[in-house]
């Protein structure tokens, strides 16, 4: 017997910057889960082939190249991914990345300085980017009285760290947007959460043997003893969409094995 409060089936999501990693992982999960996904990345390739392997679990589909910080290249597929899923209830905000570098020139330092262009980039990729994807879809939900949207942060917008200031601005900035936003859509009756993840390297992206070394050399600061699985953040999401947080707005959940605990 399942719930039928975590059951998604009929639900239309759409995932921003789900071509690999975190994105890649919450789109397959919100799949089982009964879900029809949209994904967009930058790559068109690897936006199709996240569709391809929905489409695999028996769902609808359609995976789109699209600049996820600009509102103009997001409206441009707006339609598509409406049409292609047949509606809307969940956004899910998922682009994101980081450029290290310190804020100015430290003497007998050889770290890497952030340009002004730096700056810019880093807020646009991990907050401009809600902004953008509520912007351009939240009128649908707005307009049908119904739906979510899930921020993807980072547990550096709770726990900050020396290189990364930009980063952690934007991060810590989403918070925000997304308590302020959860307030002015409420009354709407769309929800408005964010989940921050802690670290979840993508095995996809390098052997199991790297990807092992990494987890046994990184993995000694998080209580919990290991990396995240892209599953873990997939799942939250799940509740998250699900009529099961239905009571719930306006927070950030740290998916994170305990790591801003220490």
């Amino acid at each position: 017997m399942t719930l039928a409060d975590f059951d998604l089936a009929g639900r239309k999501v759409l995932i921003t910057g789900a071509g690999r990693g975190i994105g890649k992982g919450i789109a397959l999960v919100m799949a089982e889960a009964g879900a029809d996904v949209a994904v967009t990345s930058l790559g068109e390739a690897n936006a199709a082939q996240v569709a391809r392997e929905v489409t695999a679990l028996g769902r609808r589909s359609i995976g789109l190249a699209a600049d996820g910080t600009s509102v103009e290249a997001m409206r441009a597929i707006s339609a598509d991914i409406i049409e292609a899923l047949g509606g809307l209830d969940v956004v899910v905000n998922c682009v994101g990345d980081s450029i290290p570098g310190l804020v100015a020139e430290a003497p007998e330092s050889s770290a890497r300085v952030m340009t002004e262009a730096d700056w810019h980039r880093v807020v646009d990729l991990n907050l401009t980017q809600a902004f953008v994807g509520c912007h351009v879809f939240g009128p649908h939900l707005l307009a049908q009285g119904f739906g979510s949207a899930i921020n993807i942060s980072s547990f550096a917008a709770l726990r900050p760290a020396p290189n990364s200031s930009a980063y952690a601005a934007a991060k810590a900035g989403l918070t925000r947007f997304t308590e302020s936003l959860a307030l002015e859509w409420a009354p709407r009756g769309v929800r408005v959460n964010a989940i921050a993840p802690g670290q979840f390297p993508d095995p996809e992206q390098m052997t199991p043997e790297q990807f092992a070394d990494r987890e046994e050399r990184g993995a000694r600061g998080i209580p919990l003893g290991r990396f995240g699985r892209m599953r873990d953040v997939g799942l939250l999401a799940v509740y998250l969409a699900s009529d099961a947080a239905s009571y719930l707005t306006g927070v950030t959940i740290p998916v994170d094995g305990g790591r801003t605990l220490v």
